[in-house]
C-alpha cells in the first residue's frame, strides 16, 4: 500500500546553497567514505555517490520542468533566472501562489546519508543509522531542522517488503528514496543483486525456492531466497513505487533492461538458448 504521495506536478522551487550548505556537503562526503570503507561493494561509497548523483539529477528535472509549467502558464516571465549550476539550479518567480520549496540541502545530506548504517549489515539494527547521523550533522554545526528533516529522509528510504506502506513523508524524503531505487534497478541493479547475494552466501538460483511476494517487514528482513528471486520480490516491483516522474520514467528502462536480463537466465538455466 502506497501512501504519503506527494503531488509532482505541483510547482517547485529552490533557493542556492550557501558556502556553509557546501562545506557541509563536502564534510559529509568525506565522512561516509570514511565510515563506509570496506563495506560490501553493493552498498559501499560509490553506491552513495551514485544516489547522491541520482538525487541531484531528479531535483534538477524537477525544477526544470516546474520553470517549463510556469512559463506555459504565464505565472513567470518568458526567461526567468536560472542557475547554471547543474547541481544546484533555481528558479525564482513572482507568482502570486508561490511553489512549493524544494531543500536541496536536505536532499543532499540524506542521499549522502542514507546508508550509513544500513539494518543489513548491523545486526538488524533500523535506528543506528538516524543515530549516527543526526551526530555527526550536530557536530558540524548543522542547524536542527535540516538535521530532523534530513533522519526522516533516512528513516523513510527504505524497501519494507512487497506489502510496504511508503514511509517517505516528504517531497526531499521521496526525492532520495526515488535515487536510492534507480540504484537498484538495471545493469548496476543485477550487479548489486548477486554481489549481495555472494556476500550472504545465497544461492544463485534454486527452482525449488519460490518467490514470496506476501511478505511482510519481519519477514523480509529474514528472508534468505536466493539472488534471482530478489528480482521478483523486490526489483520488479520497484518502478510502480517510484514517486517522481522523473525517477519513474528512469525506472522504467532499467525494469526492461533487468528483464531481459532475467529471462535470458532463465533460458539459459534450462539450456534453451540454443536457437
Amino acid at each position: 500500500m502506497e501512501s504519503n504521495k506527494v503531488n509532482f506536478d505541483s510547482l517547485f522551487e529552490a533557493t542556492p546553497l550557501s558556502d556553509t550548505d557546501r562545506s557541509c556537503i563536502e564534510k559529509t562526503i568525506e565522512f561516509v567514505k570514511k565510515t563506509l570503507s570496506g563495506s560490501e561493494s553493493g552498498h559501499n561509497w560509490f553506491h552513495i555517490e551514485r544516489v547522491w548523483k541520482n538525487a541531484k539529477n531528479i531535483s534538477k528535472q524537477i525544477l526544470k520542468r516546474s520553470c517549463h509549467d510556469q512559463q506555459a502558464n504565464g505565472s513567470i516571465e518568458s526567461n526567468p533566472p536560472v542557475s547554471t549550476n547543474t547541481a544546484n539550479p533555481i528558479i525564482n518567480t513572482s507568482s502570486l501562489n508561490p511553489p512549493t520549496k524544494l531543500d536541496l540541502l536536505s536532499i543532499e545530506l540524506g542521499a549522502l546519508l542514507h546508508d550509513i548504517s544500513d539494518y543489513k549489515f548491523n545486526n538488524g539494527d533500523e535506528s543506528l543509522g538516524s543515530k549516527i547521523s543526526y551526530d555527526f550533522l550536530y557536530s558540524i554545526k548543522v542547524e536542527k531542522s535540516i538535521i530532523e528533516k534530513v533522519v526522516s529522509i533516512i528513516e523513510g528510504v527504505t524497501f519494507k517488503g512487497p506489502k510496504e506502506k511508503n514511509q517517505a513523508n516528504s517531497i526531499e524524503a521521496q526525492i532520495v528514496q526515488d535515487a536510492d531505487r534507480l540504484d537498484a534497478l538495471g545493469a548496476i541493479g543485477i550487479a548489486r543483486a548477486f554481489a549481495y547475494g555472494g556476500n550472504k552466501n545465497r544461492e544463485i538460483y534454486d527452482p525449488t525456492m519460490k518467490p514470496d511476494r506476501n511478505m511482510n517487514w519481519e519477514q523480509y528482513k529474514n528472508n534468505k531466497s536466493s539472488s534471482l528471486n530478489h528480482f521478483y520480490e523486490k526489483l520488479f516491483l520497484l518502478k510502480d513505487k517510484m514517486n517522481t516522474k522523473e525517477g519513474k520514467s528512469m525506472a522504467e528502462k532499467r525494469h526492461l533492461y533487468m528483464e531481459g536480463f532475467v529471462n535470458k537466465f532463465l533460458k539459459e538455466w534450462e539450456g534453451e538458448d540454443y536457437e
